[in-house]
């Protein structure tokens, strides 16, 4: 078992969720709240990881990242190291492919809320500060719930652009996916095996906490 790419990868994963569900539920909440032009496109933009292909978004992120790029230099002026081939640069590429797991699932949940619950909130003198804290984001917590736990796995299972942008460097870019891809190629089914079920057994965990949540929810509004 290597735990070491164990640890890097709950690290990036935590890190990413943490960064990710804030932002996802100012994006969420302004998704399905406002009617603007390029609501489609902005939609879309966000979706898009889900359906590119994960060595075409990492090629991008890698260009994205390199020493040429504008940011790839601001980094290496101000660091004194590259971008790309480091968990900071992992990092970045995660906050982007894992967008949509952070966003979507709190936007269908904030468009379930009916709009006369906020109106009457609003009608009872509360501000739209106490009126998300107090009203909306309980009733959209299992929303942000499946977001957290959604993010939270798909960073600790992907491959593709961590490869693309990470490379391979144990202790550091090497997380358990790509430790998976070692061991096969080393011959090493034995270890192969198991970090794979270690992923199996936490990626159904996930999906069935989340359709156990989902429907609580539903049993509790038909009462």
């Amino acid at each position: 078992m290597d735990w070491s790419a164990l640890a890097l990868s709950l690290e990036l994963a935590a890190w990413t969720t943490a960064i990710l569900i804030p932002l996802g539920i100012v994006i969420g909440r302004t998704l399905a709240r406002r009617q603007f032009v390029a609501k489609s496109i902005v939609e879309a933009l966000i979706a898009l990881p889900l359906v590119l292909p994960p060595t075409v978004l990492g090629f991008y992120l890698l260009v994205a990242f390199s020493g040429t790029s504008p940011l790839g230099q601001i980094y290496e002026t101000l660091i004194g190291r590259p971008l790309v081939f480091s968990f900071q640069g992992l990092l970045l590429a995660s906050l982007v492919f894992n967008l949509p797991f952070a966003v979507q699932p709190v936007q269908r949940a904030f468009e379930s809320l009916p709009e006369h619950i906020r109106e009457a909130a609003w009608c009872c003198g509360m501000s739209p500060w106490r009126t998300f804290k107090s009203i909306e984001f309980p009733l959209v917590w299992t929303g942000v719930l499946s977001a957290m736990v959604l993010t939270f796995a798909h960073t600790l299972g992907e491959f593709g652009v961590v490869l693309m942008v990470g490379g391979n460097i144990p202790g550091e870019t090497q997380t358990i996916a790509i430790s998976i891809y070692d061991r096969v190629q080393a011959l090493q089914e034995q270890q192969a095996a198991l970090m794979s079920a270690i992923l199996l057994a936490f990626s159904f965990a996930t999906i069935s906490f989340i359709y156990i949540m989902n429907n609580r929810t539903r049993r509790r509004r038909e009462y």
